[in-house]
């Protein structure tokens, strides 16, 4: 009965208000900053490739047990994911609380944003509509790096141009970076951390640091994919040079075995 009550009028029955609002929120700033702060991690590991393969395969190689057991194990990384898919999936499902849900709260949004005026305002709507790509694609990248949990540079850069896969990743650097960066300076702006004694220049300043930080992430993120598409154009050139030579020797054996015969 009580959950009745409270579902109809938003307080308990001692009427007091629910505290589970602030507890759902808690939980999305707490899950939001873990994957905000991954997402950076990831992509200073993925940008290894730029120091060499060989960087990338010994990082990659560390993360399925190479430090610790004499075979690697890529279902380590299987784990990871898995433990990174479920707080996704959690930090998705309570940012949707927050979405427009009928056309009339999403007229009543535009109408505010459009008297307002608010920098904040139009990040919180760009923070949506990326959240939402992320929700489909971010989910994708997710399940192929459970199911199939071995990194290499051949590997992965084979994903991005022999099976084509760059643009989708360029469409999921965008929205992620894009995403993460609003999402971690909503988060500053929230709680009130860095904040000093004058607010409004606080978000003046945390604005410019969020700025110059996704600027540069999506530079490294652009050089990175580059630079992957390179690899997977060498390892495609050598194993088609290497089939060109295969069927080569092969026309010759048999051309032989009819010369004699």
């Amino acid at each position: 009965m009580s959950n009745i009550i409270e579902g109809y009028l938003g307080k308990r029955v001692d009427g007091k208000k629910s505290r589970l609002p602030a507890r759902l929120d808690f939980i999305q700033s707490a899950t939001g900053l873990f994957l905000g702060l991954f997402m950076w991690g990831h992509m200073f590991f993925v940008a290894t490739v730029l120091i060499s393969e060989d960087a990338l395969n010994t990082i990659a190689g560390a993360f399925e047990g190479s430090l610790f057991l004499s075979e690697k194990q890529p279902l380590i990384v299987s784990f990871i994911v898995f433990v990174v898919f479920c707080i996704f999936v959690v930090h998705a499902c309570l940012g949707m609380r927050k979405l427009p849900i009928n056309f009339r709260q999403y007229q009543i949004y535009k109408t505010h944003a459009s008297y307002m005026k608010h920098s904040d305002t139009s990040l919180w709507f760009w923070q949506a509509k990326t959240g939402f790509i992320l929700f489909f694609l971010g989910s994708a990248h997710l399940i192929i790096m459970l199911t199939n949990p071995t990194i290499t540079a051949e590997i992965s850069g084979g994903r991005m141009y022999s099976h084509f896969m760059w643009p989708f990743y360029l469409i999921l650097l965008f929205a992620v970076e894009l995403h993460g960066g609003i999402g971690l300076y909503r988060l500053c702006v929230k709680w009130g951390w860095f904040e000093g004694k004058d607010t409004k220049e606080t978000r003046k300043r945390l604005s410019k640091v969020k700025w110059a930080l996704t600027i540069f992430f999506l530079a490294l993120g652009l050089v990175t994919l580059l630079a992957y598409v390179k690899v997977g154009y060498k390892y495609a050139t050598q194993n088609s040079h290497a089939q060109h030579v295969e069927n080569t020797i092969e026309k010759i054996d048999i051309n032989a075995g009819k010369v004699r015969i």
